[in-house]
């Protein structure tokens, strides 16, 4: 399989950027709009928000910037709006999240192939899984969760890459669970949590740290295990996940089953991690947007990470602080990391479909 490695993704180079004339004027006097493929309140939308306030300092010609909303379909309906019905003149930038996964898990569902959008960067990540403490017979450490009876597990769809995380993982380690889904956002699924509607998610870094947990310090949740990078060769620690107390699923593994995990199980996960984690959060134009909007962007969005204020803000709202890589060819990196084997693919596929 194909992948995108830490080495293509840091190439940041001066060919990404656009003529002097050019950046200078091609944003002038006009809006730019971040489109957030899910429903306000959730970690997608709170990131894209955060960069829209910020982002506009390094875009020649000073533009107003706003951030609209299109969740549905875990993602779906957002993500393709931008490539089949946005215009394509650079002025509708996605924050997308789960789309990697969504079109590796269906393809037939784009009209317009995804790996044709314009790529501006990506923002790498993973999940941490949680439960409730009160799951029956009562939850104390996380391999408590071997034993856990009535598990409910939420989630926004079934072919959404935080689903399949949770699902794999759970019939991996032979966990019996009730699967619910279907909520728009994280932000729901989290009120269903604290309803005690469903008793174990999934969350990304950012609203872990500022969500859950403050109350896995009351005894509330507790953390079960967290979605390593992968490379397709290497595990690795992702940056946001280095305070999280929880191990790695992996190594969860191994210390209940006593060695690795393996199978076709196994391997969807491996390509999951590849596809989502290192593109989990993407940013791009629609496919056919002017060049040299992308490249502008692409220096405006690789700016984010050395700037103090947007840094400062992150930490604060989020608990932690985005990363985002780019490259010259980035585009090219993108599309050989959305081609998967066909027998893992059909996997994927048919285990996505199932509920």
């Amino acid at each position: 399989m194909c992948r995108i490695t830490p080495a293509i993704l840091s190439l940041i180079a001066a060919s990404m950027m656009a003529g002097p004339a050019q950046a200078q004027t091609f944003f002038a006097g006009k809006t730019l709009t971040i489109l957030v493929n899910y429903d306000a309140g959730g970690p997608t939308d709170t990131e894209a928000r955060i960069l829209g306030r910020h982002l506009g300092r390094h875009l020649p010609g000073a533009p107003n910037i706003i951030v609209q909303n299109m969740g549905g379909a875990a993602g779906l309906i957002g993500t393709k709006y931008l490539g089949e019905v946005a215009p394509k003149d650079g002025l509708i930038l996605g924050y997308l999240t789960a789309a990697s996964q969504r079109f590796i898990s269906n393809p037939d569902q784009f009209k317009v192939d995804f790996r044709k959008y314009e790529f501006v960067a990506l923002a790498p990540s993973g999940r941490i899984h949680y439960f409730r403490s009160d799951v029956e017979p009562g939850m104390k450490t996380s391999f408590d969760l071997m034993k856990a009876q009535n598990l409910v597990v939420g989630g926004l769809g079934p072919d959404a890459p935080k689903d399949m995380s949770m699902r794999l993982t759970l019939d991996m380690l032979g966990v019996k669970y009730k699967y619910v889904t279907g909520y728009n956002s994280s932000a729901q699924a989290n009120l269903a949590l604290q309803r005690g509607e469903i008793n174990y998610y999934a969350e990304s870094p950012p609203d872990y740290n500022s969500k859950v947990l403050p109350l896995v310090k009351e005894g509330k949740f507790i953390p079960a295990f967290y979605d390593p990078g992968f490379d397709g060769e290497t595990f690795s620690l992702p940056k946001q996940m280095k305070d999280v107390t929880a191990a790695p699923f992996h190594q969860y593994y191994q210390s209940v089953h006593g060695k690795m995990p393996e199978g076709p199980l196994w391997e969807a996960y491996k390509t999951l991690l590849t596809v989502n984690g290192a593109a989990y959060r993407l940013l791009a134009l629609p496919p056919g947007a002017p060049v040299e909007a992308r490249d502008i962007l692409r220096k405006a969005v690789m700016a984010l990470n050395d700037d103090p204020d947007y840094a400062a803000e992150a930490r604060r709202v989020m608990g932690d602080l985005p990363e985002y890589v780019s490259s010259p060819d980035l585009n090219e990196a993108v599309a050989r990391g959305l081609s998967v084997k066909p027998d893992i693919l059909k996997f994927m596929q048919e285990f996505g479909a199932k509920r």
